[in-house]
């Protein structure tokens, strides 16, 4: 029988079982045994980690089409890194790590998927560094908004965001959630988005990442 792979990770089977999370409910918990790896086949997810101090920060926002927890296929008794938890309903198939080591060893098609996805998100990792490093901080804003609304992927129109708060985003591009509000004011006054309740992007946000096109006043420096 041949392997269909969109089977697979659609569905329920052996070491395979799906599960549904509404907003707030996690995937995993930073220090959870990782025994098992989730595809993301609806909705948005983040993960979170907490330092020693009890300081909570988000690294990274995670679209449909992703898998979560891959540390679990690295070894024996391997630990959660970080906690998986919804940002919206999520629909997602838990695959155990027996399983899924298994089937890639008998299957090319989801090997080449899940190094494709590896190599994706180590180039993203790559430019998070990067975009953290040199960019200012009105320029990380506008680069995670476009990340959420997935600019860049064909076909996709301007879209609402996802619910997230402003304390959320400050985490993910290190400043403070005051910044964020005088930066998100200054994109809705430029017209790159709409902003009443929900996020709408639309594409001339684009210019602020690619062109620079900001105002005349400096973008780091908010009045107050």
């Amino acid at each position: 029988m041949m392997f269909d792979l969109a089977n697979f990770l659609e569905n329920a089977g052996v070491g395979r079982r799906l599960v549904y999370l509404q907003p707030k409910q996690t995937f995993f918990s930073q220090g959870d045994s990782a025994d098992a790896i989730f595809y993301l086949r609806t909705g948005r997810a983040k993960l979170t980690v907490v330092s020693r101090e009890g300081k909570e920060a988000t690294i990274a926002l995670l679209p449909a089409g992703e898998f979560i927890g891959e540390e679990s296929l690295a070894s024996v008794g391997a630990l959660h890194m970080a906690t998986a938890s919804a940002i919206t309903v999520c629909a997602a198939l838990r695959i155990e790590r027996g399983e899924m080591i298994r089937v890639m060893h008998q299957e090319h098609s989801l090997s080449e998927m899940y190094l494709k996805f590896l190599l994706a998100r180590s180039i993203r990792s790559q430019a998070d560094l990067v975009d953290q490093i040199f960019n200012s901080s009105e320029k990380r804003l506008a680069r995670i908004l476009l990340l959420m609304a997935e600019f860049g992927e064909p076909g996709n129109p301007e879209q609402l965001l996802p619910p997230l708060t402003q304390e959320t985003l400050a985490e993910m591009i290190g400043t403070t959630r005051s910044r964020v509000s005088f930066f998100m004011n200054r994109f809705r006054k430029l017209g790159f988005i709409e902003y009443n309740g929900r996020i709408r992007v639309h594409r001339s946000l684009l210019n602020v990442v690619l062109l620079d096109q900001f105002s005349q006043r400096d973008p780091e420096s908010p009045p107050g």
